[in-house]
């Protein structure tokens, strides 16, 4: 048998822990499969005295991650602190600098620094590895850098953030509002007391920005990402998609137009035939589109200690099996540069919610104005219509627009200038839908 492997863990909580746990648990099992030996032999958290369900002792501790990723007594770095700067980038950095294999489920750091980090691996001669970072418990970056190593990806899109996804579902489910889903989003732990990295989107963000790179073989570039959060989804969308037959969930999409590479997180209309509609709660899923394969659907747990845990697991197989590939699919010398496609060219079809003000001639102008801009309308519905009383006239009521394919730069265009021309109260409403199998 080889020599064991020794591990150092950056960041005892809930995911360091149970990993900790899983590796003490499970030593022979992956003695067995490695042909080695995966020892924890150093670890380093902020609080020596807390009880974390597990037993460190006789493991070296370190106060300072740095310190601890210099140790000559690990072989492989496990990045576990999270943020994009500060004590996670200072100590992956001075892992690799010390020719130590780093894992890392840190999406905010790879989608900020990746390829800066893949090239310094490169350089030491180590491995980078993030299953943890792309999906949680999904193995989805092996998928993609392995499993379909043969196919041309055409599209890869997925629910990337299990937060947006429970309350959308609730919502739905319920008939709640988003502010009272996400309260209870909170109160079990779902989302945290600043929720606004995961229902801004920012979270799908960084987890969409590493899988286009490894499908497009292309850097990373998380900034050229359109994005926007679920906080404008009403009740009164949730209902209306599900007339139309659709679900609202909050989608990352990657994928290849004439112009380059489209990357965008939104809130998206799915039929409820697709695979992708059917996935509830706190899930996640990916699926990718192969021009070899077709469509793969990876569906999982996105977050969670034990299934986190377990994907930077499959990664310490890896390197204690010396299966080592490149971070990102290719030596950084061959990944293409990022080169974004034009998102207002975007094309499909929209759903469009307007409150119009109740008076001769508003309908009329919205038509016009869309006809003016090449855009056809494939269904119009009038909902909730309020009952007019004495000093109401001319109150505006909701009107859902379903249009035909048309470009995205051509329904902004519209709705800038029905919004221009006071036929409607307040901000309309958007949602893209996808075509999907």
């Amino acid at each position: 048998m080889k020599p064991e492997l020794r591990v150092g863990v950056a960041g005892l909580g809930t995911v360091g822990a149970s990993l900790v746990r899983q590796l003490q648990s499970k030593a022979d099992l992956l003695a067995q499969r490695c042909g080695r030996p995966i020892v924890v032999t150093g670890v380093s958290a902020r609080d020596r005295t807390r009880d974390r369900g597990v037993d460190v002792s006789g493991i070296q501790w370190f106060d300072n991650a740095t310190d601890l990723a210099r140790f000559e007594g690990i072989d492989v770095f496990v990045e576990l602190i999270g943020g994009d700067s500060g004590p996670a980038d200072e100590s992956v950095r001075a892992a690799l600098a010390a020719g130590k294999h780093v894992v890392t489920a840190n999406k905010a750091l790879l989608a900020r620094h990746g390829v800066e980090l893949a090239r310094m691996a490169e350089k030491a001669g180590v491995t980078l590895s993030y299953e943890a970072a792309a999906a949680g418990g999904i193995p989805v970056v092996k998928t993609m850098r392995e499993a379909l190593a043969g196919n041309r990806i055409n599209r890869i899109y997925g629910i990337l953030n299990g937060t947006c996804n429970y309350i959308l579902t609730r919502m739905e489910q319920d008939g709640i509002d988003f502010a009272a889903c996400l309260a209870e989003a909170q109160r079990l732990g779902y989302a945290e007391a600043d929720p606004t990295f995961d229902i801004e989107g920012n979270d799908t963000a960084h987890k969409l920005a590493l899988l286009t790179s490894l499908a497009f073989g292309c850097e990373i570039d998380a900034d050229a990402i359109y994005l926007e959060g679920i906080t404008s989804i009403t009740r009164a969308d949730i209902e209306a998609a599900s007339e139309l037959g659709y679900r609202i969930k909050l989608l990352g999409v990657a994928q290849k137009t004439d112009t380059g590479i489209e990357q965008r997180v939104h809130p998206t209309m799915v039929p409820k035939t697709s695979a992708i509609a059917r996935i509830d709660g706190v899930l996640n899923a990916v699926a990718v589109d192969g021009d070899a394969v077709g469509e793969v659907v990876l569906v999982g747990p996105g977050a969670g200690g034990d299934a986190t845990a377990s994907a930077v697991l499959s990664d310490l197989v890896d390197v204690a099996r010396d299966n080592a590939v490149p971070a990102l699919g290719l030596a950084v010398s061959r990944l293409k540069p990022y080169e974004a496609a034009r998102m207002r060219l975007h094309e499909g079809g929209y759903y469009i919610r307007l409150a119009v003000y109740d008076r001769s001639g508003a309908f009329a102008e919205i038509a016009r104005i869309m006809a003016a801009e090449g855009i056809s309308l494939e269904s119009i519905m009038q909902r909730d219509r309020a009952r007019t009383q004495a000093g109401e006239a001319g109150a505006p009521q909701p009107v859902i627009l379903i249009t035909y394919e048309t470009t995205e730069a051509a329904v902004k265009r519209a709705l800038a200038t029905i919004t221009a021309q006071n036929v409607i109260a307040g901000t309309p409403q958007m949602i893209r839908i996808e075509k999907l199998a």
